[in-house]
């Protein structure tokens, strides 16, 4: 069975910085697009990231600059390195796997299977 499981989320200061991380496993992930997505309280569920490789990256203006998609293969995992946190990055965060892609797309509906999310909160 496929899984996605999401964790390094928590509490942390505005400023501060987290890193998420979404471990795969069931089947290898080395070459799908994986993505990150978040949706914080009474707001639609938003792109946040996503890669294929190194060089095919992508991020939402909002945290261009600030955070950054990185995936390990060896470990099957993919991870989300949020740094300069804002009390707007409140959210809980999901990670995503889009296995019949090539390209990572922003589009959630292209996305076939998602974890369960980890609460981020940035306190002001």
């Amino acid at each position: 069975q496929v899984q996605l499981v999401e964790s390094g989320g928590g509490l942390v200061e505005a400023g501060g910085s987290l890193r998420l991380s979404c471990a795969a496993s069931g089947r290898t992930f080395s070459s799908y697009p994986m993505g990150w997505f978040r949706q914080a309280p009474g707001k639609e569920r938003e792109f946040v990231a996503a890669m294929r490789s190194a060089d095919t990256t992508y991020y939402a203006d909002s945290v261009k600059g600030r955070f950054t998609i990185s995936r390990d293969i060896a470990k099957n995992t993919v991870y989300l390195q949020m740094n300069s946190l804002k009390p707007e990055d409140t959210a809980l965060y999901f990670c995503a796997a889009d296995s019949l892609g090539i390209v990572p797309t922003t589009v959630e509906t292209f996305y076939n299977y998602w974890g369960q999310g980890t609460q981020v909160t940035v306190s002001s």
